[in-house]
C-alpha cells in the first residue's frame, strides 16, 4: 500500500506543511497563486497520511489515459508532502522544504531493473526539458528533486493531465536554520538548477512557492 500515516510534525517542513494545509490553507494557496485548492493530504482527519505510487493517483482520482505508471517508474516512488485539486483544474503535487540542506538529497537506493527504469525515465525527462549536456547524473545528485520533476513530466507530457508541481519553500524557520528571506532560497535554487542543466528551462507546470512561517510556538 502507498499510504503512510505520519505523526503530527513538531519541526521543519513536516510541521509546516501539515500546519498550512490544515490550519492556514489560504496562506499556502495564495503563495501557490492559482486560486482555491481542495487538499487531500496531509489531513489531520486522515492521520496526516502521505501517499505514493498508485495510491497518490487514486487519492486524486487520476486515471492515466496513455501510459501506466509502472512503465515509467518502479514501486517506492516519491512520497508526496501534500496533494490537492485546484478549482482551476490542476492536480497539485507538493514537495516542501524548510532549509537548504533538504535540497541535498541522497542518490537513488534502487538497483537492478528498478534503477535502470529510473535512469531511463530521468534521462527522458531531462531530454524533454532541454537539460544541458554535462549536468550531474539525475539519479545520483539532487534525486528527490529530479524524481519529482519526472513525475510531473509523466502526468503532463506523457498523459496529458493538468498537473502542477509545487516546491514549497518555507521562510523563517529559525529552529531549522532555514533561509530568512526569499532571496536566500532563490540563490540556493539557482545553484540547483545550474547543476541540473535547467537554468531558465523549467516548464510552466513546475513552480516555487514561498511561505513565511509564523513565530515559533509549542507544536
Amino acid at each position: 500500500m502507498g499510504r503512510f500515516p505520519q505523526f503530527k510534525g513538531t519541526r521543519g517542513s513536516l510541521r509546516w506543511i501539515q500546519h498550512f494545509v490544515n490550519d492556514e490553507s489560504n496562506v499556502l494557496e495564495s503563495a501557490i497563486g492559482i486560486g482555491p485548492i481542495q487538499w487531500h493530504s496531509p489531513l489531520a482527519s486522515d492521520e496526516y497520511a502521505e501517499y505514493r505510487d498508485s495510491s497518490f493517483l487514486d487519492l486524486l482520482g487520476i486515471e492515466l489515459p496513455r501510459r501506466p505508471l509502472s512503465s515509467f517508474w518502479p514501486a517506492r516512488g516519491p512520497q508526496w508532502d501534500a496533494l490537492g485539486c485546484a478549482e482551476s483544474g490542476e492536480l497539485i503535487l507538493v514537495e516542501a522544504k524548510a532549509h537548504v540542506r533538504e535540497i541535498l538529497s541522497p542518490r537513488s537506493q534502487a538497483s537492478g531493473d528498478a534503477l535502470a527504469l529510473i535512469r531511463k525515465s530521468l534521462a527522458e525527462t531531462a531530454a524533454h526539458l532541454g537539460a544541458l549536456p554535462g549536468s550531474v547524473d539525475w539519479s545520483q545528485r539532487f534525486y528527490q528533486y529530479t524524481n519529482r520533476l519526472a513525475h510531473a513530466y509523466f502526468l503532463v507530457q506523457l498523459n496529458g493531465l493538468p498537473a502542477l508541481l509545487v516546491f514549497v519553500c518555507f521562510i523563517g524557520d529559525r529552529e531549522m536554520d532555514g533561509p530568512n528571506t526569499r532571496r536566500e532560497w532563490d540563490a540556493a535554487l539557482a545553484v540547483l538548477h545550474e547543476a541540473l542543466g535547467l537554468r531558465g528551462r523549467l516548464p510552466k507546470y513546475v513552480r516555487d512557492a514561498f511561505v513565511d512561517v509564523p513565530p515559533l510556538t509549542p507544536p
